[in-house]
């Protein structure tokens, strides 16, 4: 799974390892060989939901979405380094993506984006969560 990921990422050009889905991420976190990483703000993940035993690490905070200069060194310490195998998680896959590709150019060798996020893409109608995402698949999330 995560070959295949690695293959398609360098085909397309990508700066990190590659990208998931987000069944494939769970799947790699149960079985002990990923460690999912939440980059959304503290905020979203109150209000919105995230997913249960899941790390945290916020790419930007507030309501500002002011980036967050110590991402690269929170990520290394929270997932157990440079070398651990991580999938990160957004509301869309947007951000995850450009964290993907920050914590690449730091030296993590095995990132990867979890697509389509937590809520999933837009629909029709300008909404999120009908159309693909963490919680639109069924997968464990909860509130506070």
């Amino acid at each position: 799974m995560l070959n295949l990921a690695r293959t398609q990422a360098q085909a397309q050009g990508l700066p990190y390892a590659g990208i998931v889905s987000a069944q494939d991420a769970w799947q790699l976190v149960q079985a002990g060989k990923a460690v999912l990483v939440d980059v959304r703000t503290n905020e979203e993940r109150t209000f919105v939901g995230y997913v249960p035993d899941s790390l945290h690490v916020a790419w930007a905070t507030g309501t500002a979405m002011n980036r967050n200069p110590r991402f690269t060194r929170e990520l290394e310490a929270k997932a157990g380094g440079k070398d651990a195998v991580v999938v990160l998680l957004c509301r869309s896959g947007k951000r995850s993506a450009l964290a993907a590709e920050a914590a690449a150019k730091a030296g993590f060798t095995h990132v990867f984006n979890i697509a389509q996020g937590f809520e999933g893409d837009l629909d029709g109608q300008q909404q999120r969560g009908h159309s693909g995402g963490w919680r639109w698949h069924s997968l464990p999330w909860i509130q506070d």
